[in-house]
């Protein structure tokens, strides 16, 4: 496949012409993206997610003890018994971590870059219910799943756009609306950032969100700088040798400001550290504790999968890589690994296979680099035994 070959999860556009003619720029209405698409996942099982600790979810009620009440998760059983007959969504954060068959659904996006995806969030609304016109700083796909939701599109918004006094939720309060379409399982809605939208189920229906990775301007400032901070030492500082008198002491010169943009530069403008920051920052988990591997000897490694063991990635874990001037780069759950060029080939399996095992790692076994990456790779937690 290329990309220039028609995609049904794009109405039939390539993913070169999707790129070039929607992508962050305007949004596309795709019926039948996937045709008679049937959920993997109930409304009831959904809701079962929701009464777990570890998994993050929010019901919505509009009429609520306050308009557009919201309420954080865990719920319990009895929550859902004492709702409304309408007006009200749960949201339940990234199922693809818990339900694999959901997470089979990022294979239909493989045009994208897998490190921009985010997670797959999973709305059940009640008739009526919705979570108010607002928008997003990112990308999202909304793939219609069981039922209908009407989608009403409104105006490009930004900081200043007003909101409604809401100590929780970022509610518009001017929704300008300029479309709306009625979405049936297998439909689906691609948005780009800023955009102004309004869901509402006409009955009983699922939604899932697919929804991408975008650190804001000043994520990048922040967290790239405190990447930096650890590699320089405390007497790297501002200096000036060689000033001319002062003239006021009081003034700040326009040299002094050339001389500390030139020791911001120094360091900003190390492509190296700058895509070891970015590696690690796009590939950390969204649930860090559910990292952890075994202790396990690399010779016990390599015999359980001669043996015929098989190892997958877990689903809390994000992969990634890249060529640099010594070497790859692994970017492996916030973490990051120099390796040999020679690796090439098991980067890509390991971050594009569903399964490792004998058979497809064939003489990487034999190969000392390879096993101890492997190795480091269970012992970390990205990848685990499939039988667990």
């Amino acid at each position: 496949m290329t990309s220039d070959t028609p995609l049904q999860i794009l109405g039939g556009l390539s993913a070169r012409e999707f790129l070039r003619d929607y992508w962050q720029k305007k949004p596309l209405l795709i019926r039948q993206a996937i045709p008679g698409f049937e959920s993997p996942i109930s409304p009831d099982e959904l809701a079962g997610l929701s009464l777990e600790e570890e998994v993050e979810s929010r019901l919505i009620l509009e009429h609520g003890a306050r308009p557009w009440e919201l309420r954080r998760g865990p719920f319990e059983e009895s929550t859902y018994q004492q709702l409304p007959e309408k007006d009200w969504t749960l949201l339940v954060q990234a199922v693809d971590q818990w339900v694999p068959e959901v997470a089979e659904l990022v294979e239909h996006f493989r045009f994208l870059p897998n490190w921009r995806i985010d997670d797959i969030m999973i709305s059940y609304a009640a008739p009526g219910g919705g979570v108010g016109p607002h928008y997003d700083n990112y990308d999202v796909f909304l793939l219609q799943a069981h039922g209908r939701r009407r989608w009403r599109l409104g105006q490009l918004c930004d900081s200043d756009s007003p909101l409604l006094e809401h100590g929780d939720l970022k509610i518009l309060a001017d929704f300008q609306q300029v479309d709306e379409w009625v979405l049936e399982p297998g439909d689906m809605l691609y948005l780009p950032p800023r955009f102004a939208h309004f869901g509402t189920a006409e009955d009983e229906c699922m939604t899932y969100s697919v929804g991408f990775r975008a650190p804001s301007a000043a994520e990048v400032l922040t967290h790239f700088t405190d990447f930096l901070a650890q590699f320089l030492p405390d007497e790297e500082r501002y200096s000036d040798p060689d000033i001319s008198p002062a003239s006021d002491p009081h003034q700040i010169q326009a040299d002094a400001i050339e001389r500390l943009r030139a020791l911001l530069n120094e360091h900003m403008g190390d492509d190296r550290l700058l895509l070891t920051w970015f590696g690690q920052f796009m590939t950390e988990p969204r649930y860090p504790e559910r990292i952890a591997g075994p202790e396990i000897s690399e010779e016990e490694l390599i015999e359980a999968l001669e043996q015929g063991a098989i190892l997958v990635r877990n689903a809390s874990s994000r992969l990634a890589w890249a060529e640099v001037d010594v070497g790859l780069l692994l970017f492996a759950s916030g973490q990051s690994r120099l390796l040999p060029p020679h690796l090439r080939d098991l980067l890509k399996l390991a971050c594009d296979s569903s399964a490792l095992h004998a058979d497809n790692l064939g003489p990487w076994l034999a190969d000392e680099d390879a096993r101890a990456l492997l190795k480091e790779l269970v012992v970390q937690g990205s990848l685990e035994f499939a039988d667990e």
